[in-house]
């Protein structure tokens, strides 16, 4: 990727705020809620127009290399890009995990073959991705995992179960890590590429408190999976798993264009709807209100890292460990948010459906429950603080001996 002078980013500003102002659909200001649709809704109307046009600019994945249909753009023009897209509402219609996960961990680990075939339609939000990582006995201790896979010559021959599949029931692939060799923890498993239509692919969608079912159990009955599907070296799985999860846990804090979060602007919408202003323009409830600025004050300073983070990233290292303290503190300050909006809305948060309630005060009860999942969903709270403690900070590990 080049980098340029002012001059040259004066003018990429001005021809980006130019190609957005003609080609993003304004009917779909505000809206980019629809990009965080379950996966089986139809994209469709503006909302198809709008992604068929960022994908033919590459701009879905604006930092990717051209040759892959990305944008090929430095990070000082994705900055750019960026501003211009807030300024006008717009929103990166491209989304899910082949862009924030398995894209970036096969650039780097990939054969060219396997770039050629996969990235093109991830950059164009063709195809949709699932994660075959956690078992129903290794969650927290993914190194455990028993799902086998046989060499079969040609072939690899899986069978086993996955758990907490995201999207499983409506994806066309799945990248997933299997035991090759049982006989080693760590250094037997491997990191294959299974199509999501091969005979003896089983999912079964689990409902959440939240009355969604974003997540699936996931069965593999000998599904035979061609040997061209595994990336990286046989048995060196957990490296390109780890790498990948490195990915992931930097998209869910917020360091690239991942799922969407809670709006802290949403939460002052909220406290002067429900709780009211006084005379003076200050909310009424002084601790509610005390309250309300440690979290903006908290949404302030993490926005604040996100751009040193990604100042300090600059380099084509990608995220580290470190990403593991943002994931944290992305799960707390969002979850905080969500929880002091229904503490807002007092009882008008709590409904589930009914006359009774607005179709926001149903969201805000519902979300409430779903951002729960965020300190365990990409690795639980207590993971995280065991990677910051021996991988960033360089602590002894107490179960080591």
């Amino acid at each position: 990727m080049a980098d340029f002078g002012s001059t040259e980013l004066d003018g990429f500003r001005l021809e980006t705020r130019g190609w957005l102002q003609q080609n993003f659909p304004t009917s779909l200001v505000g809206r980019s809620d629809l990009a965080a649709l379950e996966n089986s809704a139809p994209v469709e109307g503006d909302f198809k127009l709008w992604k068929d046009r960022m994908a033919d600019k590459g701009w879905g994945v604006p930092t990717w290399p051209v040759a892959y249909g990305g944008g090929g753009l430095s990070a000082a023009q994705l900055k750019i890009l960026r501003e211009e897209m807030a300024a006008i509402g717009a929103w990166n219609p491209i989304v899910g995990m082949g862009i924030m996960m398995f894209g970036p961990t096969l650039l780097e680990y990939g054969t060219d073959a396997q770039k050629q075939q996969h990235i093109p339609p991830i950059a164009r939000g063709e195809l949709r991705w699932c994660q075959g990582y956690s078992e129903p006995g290794a969650g927290s201790d993914l190194a455990s995992l028993q799902t086998r896979a046989e060499d079969k010559g040609d072939h690899f021959l899986i069978n086993g179960q996955k758990i907490w599949t995201s999207g499983a029931q409506w994806s066309d692939w799945c990248f997933c890590l299997v035991r090759t060799d049982a006989t080693k923890k760590h250094e037997g498993i491997s990191f294959v590429l299974i199509d999501m239509r091969t005979p003896g692919v089983e999912t079964r969608p689990i409902k959440l408190i939240a009355g969604s079912s974003p997540f699936c159990e996931t069965f593999f009955t000998d599904v035979k999976v061609p040997k061209e599907n595994l990336v990286g070296p046989l048995n060196g799985g957990w490296t390109v798993g780890k790498r990948l999860l490195e990915h992931e846990r930097n998209s869910l804090s917020g360091g690239t264009d991942g799922p969407p979060r809670v709006d802290p602007a949403d939460l002052t919408r909220a406290a002067k709807a429900y709780i009211g202003v006084g005379a003076d323009g200050r909310l009424v409830n002084s601790d509610f209100r005390t309250r309300m600025v440690q979290n903006q004050m908290d949404a302030h300073a993490y926005a604040l890292t996100l751009q040193r983070s990604a100042a300090a990233e600059r380099s084509d290292r990608g995220p580290s460990a470190a990403v593991s303290i943002m994931k944290l503190a992305a799960s707390k300050l969002h979850t905080d948010t969500a929880e002091l909006i229904v503490e807002a809305m007092g009882t008008q948060g709590l409904g589930w459906e009914g006359e009774s309630f607005s179709a926001e005060e149903i969201a805000a009860g519902r979300q409430y429950l779903r951002i729960k999942s965020s300190t365990i969903a990409g690795g639980s709270t207590e993971v995280q603080n065991n990677i910051i403690s021996k991988r960033v900070l360089g602590l002894p590990d107490p179960t080591s001996k």
